[in-house]
Protein backbone atom coordinates (compact mmCIF):
# COMPACT_ATOMS: atom_id res chain seq x y z
CA UNK A 1 0.00 0.00 0.00
CA UNK A 2 2.89 2.35 0.82
CA UNK A 3 4.57 1.53 -2.51
CA UNK A 4 1.39 2.21 -4.46
CA UNK A 5 0.97 5.51 -2.62
CA UNK A 6 4.59 6.41 -3.34
CA UNK A 7 4.05 5.64 -7.03
CA UNK A 8 1.08 8.02 -7.10
CA UNK A 9 3.07 10.75 -5.34
CA UNK A 10 6.08 10.43 -7.65
CA UNK A 11 3.90 10.37 -10.79
CA UNK A 12 2.36 13.69 -9.70
CA UNK A 13 5.58 15.43 -8.67
CA UNK A 14 8.61 17.00 -10.34
CA UNK A 15 10.09 13.47 -10.47
CA UNK A 16 7.41 12.25 -12.89
CA UNK A 17 9.66 12.59 -15.97
CA UNK A 18 12.48 10.57 -14.45
CA UNK A 19 9.99 7.99 -13.12
CA UNK A 20 8.53 7.45 -16.61
CA UNK A 21 11.95 7.43 -18.26
CA UNK A 22 13.20 4.77 -15.82
CA UNK A 23 10.25 2.50 -16.50
CA UNK A 24 10.83 2.87 -20.25
CA UNK A 25 14.58 2.12 -20.05
CA UNK A 26 15.53 -0.87 -22.19
CA UNK A 27 17.30 -3.85 -20.58
CA UNK A 28 18.14 -6.91 -22.70
CA UNK A 29 15.47 -6.02 -25.25
CA UNK A 30 12.64 -5.30 -22.80
CA UNK A 31 11.88 -2.10 -20.93
CA UNK A 32 11.95 -2.03 -17.12
CA UNK A 33 8.14 -1.99 -16.84
CA UNK A 34 7.98 -5.06 -19.09
CA UNK A 35 10.51 -6.88 -16.89
CA UNK A 36 8.40 -6.06 -13.83
CA UNK A 37 5.04 -7.07 -15.32
CA UNK A 38 6.23 -10.12 -17.27
CA UNK A 39 9.28 -11.15 -15.25
CA UNK A 40 8.84 -10.35 -11.57
CA UNK A 41 5.13 -11.08 -11.73
CA UNK A 42 5.92 -14.59 -12.96
CA UNK A 43 7.30 -15.16 -9.44
CA UNK A 44 4.01 -13.88 -7.99
CA UNK A 45 2.05 -16.34 -10.15
CA UNK A 46 4.48 -19.12 -9.21
CA UNK A 47 3.76 -18.47 -5.53
CA UNK A 48 0.00 -18.31 -6.15
CA UNK A 49 0.23 -21.61 -8.06
CA UNK A 50 2.16 -23.26 -5.23
CA UNK A 51 -0.40 -22.04 -2.68
CA UNK A 52 -3.31 -23.32 -4.78
CA UNK A 53 -1.69 -26.74 -5.26
CA UNK A 54 -0.83 -27.10 -1.55
CA UNK A 55 -4.33 -26.07 -0.47
CA UNK A 56 -5.89 -28.57 -2.89
CA UNK A 57 -3.65 -31.45 -1.76
CA UNK A 58 -3.21 -30.99 1.99
CA UNK A 59 -4.80 -27.67 2.95
CA UNK A 60 -8.21 -26.10 3.44
CA UNK A 61 -9.38 -27.21 -0.04
CA UNK A 62 -8.34 -30.87 0.13
CA UNK A 63 -11.89 -32.25 -0.30
CA UNK A 64 -14.96 -31.26 -2.26
CA UNK A 65 -16.87 -30.78 0.98
CA UNK A 66 -14.43 -28.06 2.00
CA UNK A 67 -14.18 -26.54 -1.50
CA UNK A 68 -17.91 -26.13 -2.12
CA UNK A 69 -18.62 -22.95 -0.11
CA UNK A 70 -15.59 -20.89 -1.23
CA UNK A 71 -15.97 -22.16 -4.82
CA UNK A 72 -19.63 -21.12 -5.02
CA UNK A 73 -18.77 -17.78 -3.40
CA UNK A 74 -15.85 -17.21 -5.78
CA UNK A 75 -17.97 -17.95 -8.86
CA UNK A 76 -20.71 -15.58 -7.71
CA UNK A 77 -18.08 -12.96 -6.91
CA UNK A 78 -16.70 -13.16 -10.44
CA UNK A 79 -19.87 -13.44 -12.52
CA UNK A 80 -21.82 -10.50 -11.04
CA UNK A 81 -18.98 -7.92 -11.29
CA UNK A 82 -18.44 -8.89 -14.94
CA UNK A 83 -22.18 -8.54 -15.65
CA UNK A 84 -22.30 -5.13 -13.94
CA UNK A 85 -19.24 -3.95 -15.88
CA UNK A 86 -20.70 -5.05 -19.22
CA UNK A 87 -24.11 -3.55 -18.40
CA UNK A 88 -22.54 -0.16 -17.66
CA UNK A 89 -20.26 -0.36 -20.72
CA UNK A 90 -22.88 -1.80 -23.10
CA UNK A 91 -22.86 1.30 -25.31
CA UNK A 92 -19.04 1.49 -25.47
CA UNK A 93 -17.84 -1.75 -27.13
CA UNK A 94 -14.25 -0.47 -27.16
CA UNK A 95 -14.11 -0.99 -23.38
CA UNK A 96 -15.60 -4.49 -23.30
CA UNK A 97 -12.13 -6.05 -23.05
CA UNK A 98 -12.00 -4.79 -19.49
CA UNK A 99 -14.88 -7.02 -18.31
CA UNK A 100 -12.57 -9.17 -16.15
CA UNK A 101 -10.90 -6.27 -14.29
CA UNK A 102 -13.42 -6.13 -11.39
CA UNK A 103 -13.62 -9.93 -11.04
CA UNK A 104 -10.28 -10.29 -9.22
CA UNK A 105 -9.47 -10.28 -5.50
CA UNK A 106 -6.08 -9.33 -4.08
CA UNK A 107 -5.58 -11.97 -1.37
CA UNK A 108 -2.62 -10.18 0.22
CA UNK A 109 -4.44 -6.86 0.63
CA UNK A 110 -7.74 -8.45 1.73
CA UNK A 111 -6.05 -10.62 4.37
CA UNK A 112 -3.96 -7.61 5.42
CA UNK A 113 -7.09 -5.59 6.20
CA UNK A 114 -8.64 -8.60 7.97
CA UNK A 115 -5.50 -9.05 10.09
CA UNK A 116 -5.62 -5.40 11.19
CA UNK A 117 -8.92 -6.16 12.93
CA UNK A 118 -7.14 -8.47 15.36
CA UNK A 119 -8.71 -11.06 17.65
CA UNK A 120 -12.34 -10.22 16.82
CA UNK A 121 -11.87 -12.15 13.55
CA UNK A 122 -12.24 -15.91 13.99
CA UNK A 123 -9.86 -18.36 12.37
CA UNK A 124 -12.76 -19.89 10.41
CA UNK A 125 -13.47 -16.51 8.81
CA UNK A 126 -9.82 -16.06 7.83
CA UNK A 127 -9.80 -19.57 6.35
CA UNK A 128 -12.99 -18.77 4.39
CA UNK A 129 -11.50 -15.56 2.96
CA UNK A 130 -8.21 -17.31 2.12
CA UNK A 131 -9.96 -20.23 0.39
CA UNK A 132 -12.31 -17.89 -1.50
CA UNK A 133 -9.46 -15.66 -2.67
CA UNK A 134 -7.32 -18.64 -3.73
CA UNK A 135 -10.14 -20.04 -5.88
CA UNK A 136 -10.73 -16.49 -7.18
CA UNK A 137 -7.05 -16.37 -8.17
CA UNK A 138 -7.39 -19.71 -9.94
CA UNK A 139 -10.34 -18.39 -11.96
CA UNK A 140 -8.41 -15.19 -12.75
CA UNK A 141 -5.48 -17.26 -14.04
CA UNK A 142 -7.83 -19.21 -16.31
CA UNK A 143 -9.38 -15.96 -17.58
CA UNK A 144 -5.94 -14.52 -18.40
CA UNK A 145 -4.94 -17.70 -20.24
CA UNK A 146 -8.16 -17.96 -22.27
CA UNK A 147 -9.25 -14.37 -22.93
CA UNK A 148 -6.06 -12.30 -22.91
CA UNK A 149 -3.77 -14.23 -25.21
CA UNK A 150 -2.22 -12.17 -28.01
CA UNK A 151 -1.53 -13.41 -31.54
CA UNK A 152 -0.16 -16.90 -31.09
CA UNK A 153 3.25 -18.11 -32.26
CA UNK A 154 2.96 -21.85 -32.84
CA UNK A 155 6.73 -22.58 -32.80
CA UNK A 156 7.01 -20.87 -29.40
CA UNK A 157 3.87 -22.67 -28.20
CA UNK A 158 5.38 -25.97 -29.34
CA UNK A 159 8.57 -25.24 -27.39
CA UNK A 160 6.50 -24.32 -24.32
CA UNK A 161 4.55 -27.58 -24.64
CA UNK A 162 7.74 -29.67 -24.84
CA UNK A 163 9.24 -27.93 -21.81
CA UNK A 164 5.99 -28.41 -19.88
CA UNK A 165 6.06 -32.11 -20.78
CA UNK A 166 9.63 -32.30 -19.47
CA UNK A 167 8.55 -30.67 -16.19
CA UNK A 168 5.74 -33.14 -15.64
CA UNK A 169 8.08 -35.94 -16.70
CA UNK A 170 10.42 -34.98 -13.85
CA UNK A 171 7.47 -35.12 -11.49
CA UNK A 172 6.40 -38.55 -12.79
CA UNK A 173 9.96 -39.85 -12.34
CA UNK A 174 9.93 -38.76 -8.71
CA UNK A 175 12.62 -36.07 -9.04
CA UNK A 176 12.54 -33.92 -5.89
CA UNK A 177 15.54 -31.61 -6.45
CA UNK A 178 14.35 -28.11 -7.24
CA UNK A 179 17.21 -27.11 -9.55
CA UNK A 180 16.01 -29.03 -12.67
CA UNK A 181 12.47 -27.67 -12.25
CA UNK A 182 13.67 -24.09 -11.87
CA UNK A 183 15.99 -24.34 -14.89
CA UNK A 184 13.18 -25.66 -17.07
CA UNK A 185 10.90 -23.00 -15.56
CA UNK A 186 13.16 -20.22 -16.83
CA UNK A 187 13.19 -21.84 -20.28
CA UNK A 188 9.39 -22.14 -20.18
CA UNK A 189 9.06 -18.45 -19.29
CA UNK A 190 11.25 -17.50 -22.27
CA UNK A 191 9.20 -19.69 -24.64
CA UNK A 192 5.89 -18.30 -23.39
CA UNK A 193 7.19 -14.73 -23.69
CA UNK A 194 7.17 -15.18 -27.47
CA UNK A 195 4.16 -17.52 -27.68
CA UNK A 196 1.31 -15.00 -27.35
CA UNK A 197 0.19 -16.49 -24.02
CA UNK A 198 1.20 -14.22 -21.15
CA UNK A 199 4.64 -15.19 -19.86
CA UNK A 200 3.58 -15.01 -16.20
CA UNK A 201 1.49 -18.15 -16.68
CA UNK A 202 4.77 -20.07 -16.89
CA UNK A 203 4.90 -19.63 -13.12
CA UNK A 204 1.58 -21.44 -12.74
CA UNK A 205 2.64 -24.36 -14.96
CA UNK A 206 5.90 -24.67 -13.04
CA UNK A 207 4.01 -24.65 -9.72
CA UNK A 208 1.69 -27.46 -10.83
CA UNK A 209 4.69 -29.58 -11.89
CA UNK A 210 6.67 -29.23 -8.63
CA UNK A 211 5.96 -32.23 -6.39
CA UNK A 212 4.59 -31.91 -2.88
CA UNK A 213 6.74 -34.84 -1.77
CA UNK A 214 6.13 -37.93 0.31
CA UNK A 215 5.80 -35.89 3.49
CA UNK A 216 2.38 -34.69 2.42
CA UNK A 217 3.26 -31.14 3.32
CA UNK A 218 3.92 -31.77 7.04
CA UNK A 219 7.72 -31.77 6.84
CA UNK A 220 8.98 -28.79 4.87
CA UNK A 221 12.46 -30.28 4.47
CA UNK A 222 10.99 -33.27 2.61
CA UNK A 223 8.70 -31.26 0.36
CA UNK A 224 10.09 -29.41 -2.68
CA UNK A 225 6.82 -27.48 -2.96
CA UNK A 226 6.83 -26.30 0.66
CA UNK A 227 10.53 -25.45 0.46
CA UNK A 228 10.06 -23.27 -2.60
CA UNK A 229 6.91 -21.63 -1.25
CA UNK A 230 8.66 -20.72 2.03
CA UNK A 231 11.70 -19.32 0.24
CA UNK A 232 9.67 -17.42 -2.33
CA UNK A 233 7.01 -15.87 -0.07
CA UNK A 234 9.20 -13.12 1.51
CA UNK A 235 10.59 -12.07 -1.88
CA UNK A 236 7.11 -11.80 -3.39
CA UNK A 237 5.68 -9.99 -0.35
CA UNK A 238 8.52 -7.52 0.17
CA UNK A 239 9.96 -7.10 -3.35
CA UNK A 240 7.70 -8.23 -6.19
CA UNK A 241 4.39 -6.76 -4.99
CA UNK A 242 5.85 -3.43 -3.75
CA UNK A 243 7.80 -2.96 -7.00
CA UNK A 244 4.67 -3.83 -9.02
CA UNK A 245 2.64 -1.33 -6.99
CA UNK A 246 5.29 1.37 -7.35
CA UNK A 247 5.56 0.86 -11.11
CA UNK A 248 1.87 0.48 -11.95
CA UNK A 249 -0.06 2.60 -9.47
CA UNK A 250 1.85 5.71 -10.53
CA UNK A 251 -0.67 7.55 -12.65
CA UNK A 252 -0.89 11.30 -13.04
CA UNK A 253 -4.12 12.86 -11.80
CA UNK A 254 -3.41 16.10 -13.64
CA UNK A 255 -6.57 16.90 -15.54
CA UNK A 256 -8.51 14.19 -13.70
CA UNK A 257 -12.11 15.08 -13.01
CA UNK A 258 -15.33 13.64 -11.70
CA UNK A 259 -16.33 13.01 -15.30
CA UNK A 260 -13.36 10.65 -15.67
CA UNK A 261 -14.50 8.55 -12.69
CA UNK A 262 -18.07 8.60 -13.98
CA UNK A 263 -17.10 7.41 -17.47
CA UNK A 264 -18.43 3.92 -18.32
CA UNK A 265 -14.99 2.26 -18.02
CA UNK A 266 -14.14 3.59 -14.57
CA UNK A 267 -17.70 3.40 -13.29
CA UNK A 268 -17.95 -0.22 -14.41
CA UNK A 269 -14.75 -1.13 -12.57
CA UNK A 270 -15.66 0.72 -9.36
CA UNK A 271 -19.24 -0.58 -9.31
CA UNK A 272 -18.04 -4.10 -10.13
CA UNK A 273 -15.53 -4.14 -7.28
CA UNK A 274 -17.61 -2.34 -4.67
CA UNK A 275 -21.11 -3.64 -5.46
CA UNK A 276 -20.63 -6.60 -7.80
CA UNK A 277 -18.36 -8.52 -5.46
CA UNK A 278 -20.62 -8.21 -2.42
CA UNK A 279 -23.82 -8.91 -4.37
CA UNK A 280 -22.33 -11.90 -6.17
CA UNK A 281 -20.77 -13.51 -3.10
CA UNK A 282 -23.72 -12.91 -0.76
CA UNK A 283 -26.31 -14.08 -3.31
CA UNK A 284 -24.32 -17.24 -4.11
CA UNK A 285 -23.70 -18.10 -0.44
CA UNK A 286 -27.29 -17.37 0.61
CA UNK A 287 -28.75 -19.46 -2.22
CA UNK A 288 -26.36 -22.36 -1.56
CA UNK A 289 -27.19 -22.20 2.16
CA UNK A 290 -30.94 -22.21 1.54
CA UNK A 291 -30.58 -25.24 -0.75
CA UNK A 292 -28.60 -27.07 1.92
CA UNK A 293 -25.49 -27.35 -0.22
CA UNK A 294 -23.15 -25.66 2.27
CA UNK A 295 -22.77 -24.63 5.89
CA UNK A 296 -21.42 -21.27 7.03
CA UNK A 297 -17.92 -21.23 8.57
CA UNK A 298 -17.98 -22.21 12.23
CA UNK A 299 -18.92 -19.26 14.46
CA UNK A 300 -19.36 -16.88 11.50
CA UNK A 301 -22.47 -14.70 11.34
CA UNK A 302 -24.07 -13.33 8.20
CA UNK A 303 -22.58 -9.95 9.11
CA UNK A 304 -19.09 -11.50 9.14
CA UNK A 305 -19.70 -13.13 5.75
CA UNK A 306 -20.88 -9.78 4.40
CA UNK A 307 -17.72 -8.09 5.67
CA UNK A 308 -15.58 -10.69 3.88
CA UNK A 309 -17.64 -10.19 0.70
CA UNK A 310 -16.85 -6.48 0.84
CA UNK A 311 -13.12 -7.12 1.35
CA UNK A 312 -13.15 -9.29 -1.77
CA UNK A 313 -13.74 -6.07 -3.69
CA UNK A 314 -10.08 -5.20 -3.09
CA UNK A 315 -8.85 -6.07 -6.56
CA UNK A 316 -5.57 -4.14 -6.70
CA UNK A 317 -2.74 -6.42 -7.94
CA UNK A 318 -4.66 -8.76 -10.23
CA UNK A 319 -7.17 -6.10 -11.29
CA UNK A 320 -4.33 -3.78 -12.32
CA UNK A 321 -2.60 -6.69 -14.04
CA UNK A 322 -5.69 -7.65 -16.05
CA UNK A 323 -6.23 -3.97 -16.92
CA UNK A 324 -2.73 -3.79 -18.40
CA UNK A 325 -3.54 -6.84 -20.54
CA UNK A 326 -6.93 -5.49 -21.59
CA UNK A 327 -5.88 -2.06 -22.84
CA UNK A 328 -2.85 -0.77 -24.70
CA UNK A 329 -3.61 2.96 -24.97
CA UNK A 330 -2.29 5.18 -22.18
CA UNK A 331 -5.59 6.99 -21.55
CA UNK A 332 -7.63 3.84 -20.80
CA UNK A 333 -4.77 2.37 -18.74
CA UNK A 334 -4.69 5.55 -16.61
CA UNK A 335 -8.47 5.49 -16.13
CA UNK A 336 -8.30 1.79 -15.23
CA UNK A 337 -5.62 2.38 -12.60
CA UNK A 338 -7.57 5.21 -10.96
CA UNK A 339 -10.77 3.16 -10.96
CA UNK A 340 -9.09 0.06 -9.51
CA UNK A 341 -7.49 2.13 -6.75
CA UNK A 342 -10.79 3.86 -5.97
CA UNK A 343 -12.86 0.67 -6.00
CA UNK A 344 -10.31 -1.23 -3.91
CA UNK A 345 -10.02 1.57 -1.33
CA UNK A 346 -13.81 1.92 -0.98
CA UNK A 347 -14.18 -1.87 -0.61
CA UNK A 348 -11.46 -1.97 2.06
CA UNK A 349 -13.05 0.85 4.07
CA UNK A 350 -16.56 -0.62 3.77
CA UNK A 351 -15.40 -4.12 4.75
CA UNK A 352 -13.45 -2.83 7.75
CA UNK A 353 -16.45 -0.74 8.88
CA UNK A 354 -18.71 -3.81 8.84
CA UNK A 355 -16.23 -6.13 10.57
CA UNK A 356 -14.82 -3.77 13.17
CA UNK A 357 -17.94 -4.01 15.33
CA UNK A 358 -17.96 -7.81 15.46
CA UNK A 359 -17.78 -9.31 18.95
CA UNK A 360 -14.59 -11.25 19.67
CA UNK A 361 -14.94 -15.03 19.21
CA UNK A 362 -15.86 -16.74 22.47
CA UNK A 363 -13.13 -18.85 24.01
CA UNK A 364 -13.83 -22.30 25.48
CA UNK A 365 -13.99 -22.42 29.28
CA UNK A 366 -11.21 -24.30 31.00
CA UNK A 367 -11.57 -26.26 34.23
Amino acid sequence: MASATLGMIVANSALAGGYTALLQTKLAGLDVLHWINDGLMALFFLLVGLEIKREFLVGELDSWRRRTLPLIAALGGMIVPAVIFLAINWRTPETWRGWAIPTATDIAFALGVLSLLGSRISRSLKVFLTSLAILDDLCAILIIAVFYAASLSFPALGAAALISAALFGLNALGVTRLAPYLLLGVMLWAAMLFSGIHATLAGVVLAVAIPLGAAGGDDASASPLIQLEDRLAPWVAFLVLPVFGLANAGVSVTGASADMLLAPLSLGIIAGLLFGKQIGIMTAVFAARRMGLVRLPRGASWRAIYGVALLCGIGFTLSLFIGLLAFADAERVAVTKLAVLAGSLLSALAGAAVLIGLPAPSKPHRL
